[in-house]
């Protein structure tokens, strides 16, 4: 036992600095993109999806990282999506430093998306952190322990995206990356002293048979332990419907909340020139105010009667009428309380949709997690292309028509939240036991 390393509070601690620093990057490009675009002459819809590639690689890897936990923990595919990160923020810095502004110019375009693709694979660190946290807590204390890691972690692009502009007017573009990249750095070498795996998947390290690390790994007080083919959970929650019902509702939510952490920047600067600074502050105030309500939405799904789908229909109609005062308003004083609906909504919502995932599909909760948190939140990647191609072609007054995108996805998610409330009760199956352990862990 004296080759054990690590508590449940460290590993806890150790996955939330590493989310948190590997998450900030939805925010990576978002509130430079005005630069960027001056310097090299870009569209509002190569803006859009300039600023919406981090979300990408960070959406679809969290489903084969997220699998690779159950067989080496979480450990190594948490250092791999770093590195591959400050790689990404490395060539950013790079770039910048020696082209940026005159030489800067419109065919390093593909480069910089790369390096977005690369900078966003911090992201996918939360599908490994909530498993990592998961298997070091007992059930009865995974409720708290993801409450701390998703809810510190999601404050991470809030955060950057107010610091980066004042960076930006302190330090300039190049130096505000490398402050960035100094800052990512320091997250990997503390994550690389303070992650740890659970303890089972140490004992297998150091070549014990599964039984035996099992048996001494609850000597320890380990209750969770990897089981079943996450392979055959993915394909058995293909097939059922409920799982892209809930893909979409998070497609829309979560999804929606990290295209516009990444585009709120733009849009209030550039719609009512308001300086760097202002506009990250109201990115921040979106984002923070999303990520914390997200604690309250798990409330309201555990005490209200049927919480999840009653949760989720109330929020996604307070999301709803947030996108309705975007869309209809070029005031600063309606756009404001338009985005805090928004946030609210959105982040409540969040919420609802896992608490909803091992009531769906008990029979595969491990497979549609993987679908739900993946593709869903592919939303970020989709939606900020379609914000600036409202810009592209209807001007200044695009900023407000883009958000018609989220009247839509708000009323077919109501239509998937009202169809799941609604479906007969004999299709849906009982909850096992496991299901609710399974949960546990992946919600």
């Amino acid at each position: 036992m004296s080759q054990l390393k690590g508590t449940p509070r460290q590993g806890l601690f150790g996955a939330t600095l590493g989310f948190f620093v590997g998450f900030a990057a939805v925010a990576v490009f978002g509130p430079a993109a005005s630069r960027f675009q001056e310097v090299m002459h870009l569209s509002p819809i190569l803006v859009g999806l300039l600023i919406a590639t981090p979300a990408l690689s960070g959406s679809l890897l969290r489903i084969p990282f997220s699998a690779w936990v159950d067989t080496t923990g979480g450990r190594k595919p948490f250092l791999v999506l770093l590195l591959l990160s400050v790689v990404g923020m490395l060539g950013l810095f790079l770039v910048i430093h020696f082209f940026y502004p005159d030489r800067l110019t419109k065919g390093f375009y593909p480069f910089l998306l790369l390096l977005g693709i690369l900078s966003g694979c911090g992201i996918a660190t939360f599908s490994v952190g909530i498993s990592q946290v998961s298997y070091w807590y007992p059930q009865r204390q995974q409720g708290r322990a993801l409450a701390v890691f998703a809810g510190v972690g999601n404050l991470a692009p809030g955060l950057f995206s107010f610091l980066l502009p004042l960076a930006l007017g302190t330090l300039g573009l190049a130096n505000a990356y490398l402050a960035w990249l100094a800052l990512l750095l320091a997250g990997v070498v503390l994550y690389t002293l303070f992650g740890r795996n659970a303890w089972y998947f140490q004992l297998s390290a150091q070549g014990l048979p599964a039984e035996e690390a099992r048996r001494r790994a609850e000597q320890q007080g380990q209750s969770l332990f990897p089981a079943g083919s996450l392979s055959d959970s993915l394909r058995i929650s293909a097939r059922v419907w409920r799982t892209w019902a809930l893909v979409w509702i998070y497609f829309t939510t979560f999804g929606g909340f990290i295209a516009l952490t990444a585009w709120l920047p733009t849009y209030w600067k550039s719609n009512f020139e308001v300086s760097a600074v202002a506009a990250g502050l109201l990115t921040g105030l979106y984002s923070v105010l999303t990520s914390g309500i997200r604690i309250l939405g798990g409330v309201l799904s555990d005490h209200l009667r049927e919480g999840g789908e009653n949760t989720a229909v109330l929020s996604l109609l307070i999301m709803l009428s947030g996108a309705f005062v975007m869309t209809s308003t070029d005031q600063f004083e309606l756009a404001l309380p338009g985005e805090i609906l928004l946030a609210i909504g959105m982040g409540v919502c969040n919420a609802a949709v896992f608490k909803l995932v091992p009531q769906e599909v008990p029979q595969a909760v491990g497979g549609a997690a993987g679908w739900v948190g993946g593709l869903g939140a592919l939303g970020g990647f989709v939606i900020p292309p379609m914000l600036g191609f409202a810009v592209n072609d209807l001007g200044k007054r695009g900023y407000s028509i883009g958000f018609v995108v989220f009247i839509f996805l708000a009323l077919f998610s109501l239509s998937m939240a009202w169809i799941l409330k609604y479906s007969r009760e004999g299709e849906r199956p009982r909850i096992p036991v496991a299901a609710n352990e399974e949960h546990g862990r992946l919600s």
